[in-house]
């Protein structure tokens, strides 16, 4: 028993520390350039677009349709991707019983990590976790979209205080901040996956992902040039 552990904390453990710092230290990099460059990300775009659309909204008339078909369809990405947490899930809970039978086959290629079921085991509750976190991410953007459905069709005349535009505006950036982070567990979730396989296939896969998410979070450079001041 403490053999395996030891052999587990010896390579797997390093791996996943070691996909953990590349992850982290992403992220630490686009915190930091968006203190020089605030629509350095498609993310921050995004949000200035949508405190653009809510006071767009809540200023015109005969634009409520507009408003609600738009929140619908934010509702039902958003319940897609719950549905689809929680079939992730279920099928990550079914492995849990696996681990004997599996180990043949999964861990052929294993050359440097733990075959153990206790390790297997690990890196499943590790996966379940991301997963849930995507699903109360998911969840939670189709929350606050309830609530913002209710607040953006009162009239900017007539709003004040808890209807007030720029709150309204904060709302929906709060569900598009719940959003992009169960869209990042996603992500987060495919080195986890090819960890089962061993660790060399998990830091191989975060320095596949880490290209391809900074492809996805950058801003287009030259839209964002040509309406920085108007966003701004």
């Amino acid at each position: 028993m403490y053999q395996t552990l030891y052999t587990f904390l010896e390579n797997d453990w390093y791996g996943l520390a070691f996909s953990a710092v590349l992850v982290i230290g992403y992220h630490v990099f686009l915190a930091l350039r968006l203190r020089s460059d605030p629509l350095y990300t498609i993310q921050a775009a995004t949000a200035v677009a949508r405190a653009a659309w809510v006071e767009s909204i809540m200023q015109s008339t005969g634009r409520d349709v507009l408003a609600v078909q738009t929140l619908r369809n934010s509702i039902m990405a958003a319940a897609f991707y719950a549905s689809t947490s929680v079939l992730l899930i279920i099928g990550t809970l079914t492995l849990t019983g696996e681990a004997d039978r599996m180990r043949e086959t999964w861990h052929v290629f294993n050359t440097v990590g733990s075959t153990q079921a206790e390790a297997w085991l690990t890196k499943v509750l590790i996966l379940l976790t991301a997963y849930v976190m995507a699903f109360f991410s998911f969840a939670m953007t189709i929350r606050m979209l309830h609530l913002v459905g209710y607040m953006i069709n009162v009239p900017a005349t007539s709003a004040s205080g808890s209807t007030s535009p720029t709150l309204v505006a904060k709302y929906l950036n709060r569900a598009g901040a719940f959003y992009a982070f169960g869209t990042r567990m996603y992500y987060v979730s495919v080195p986890l996956v090819f960890w089962l396989f061993g660790p060399q296939f998990m830091t191989a896969a975060t320095a596949v992902l880490l290209p391809t998410m900074y492809f996805l979070d950058r801003a287009p450079r030259h839209v964002v040039l040509e309406n920085r001041g108007k966003l701004l």
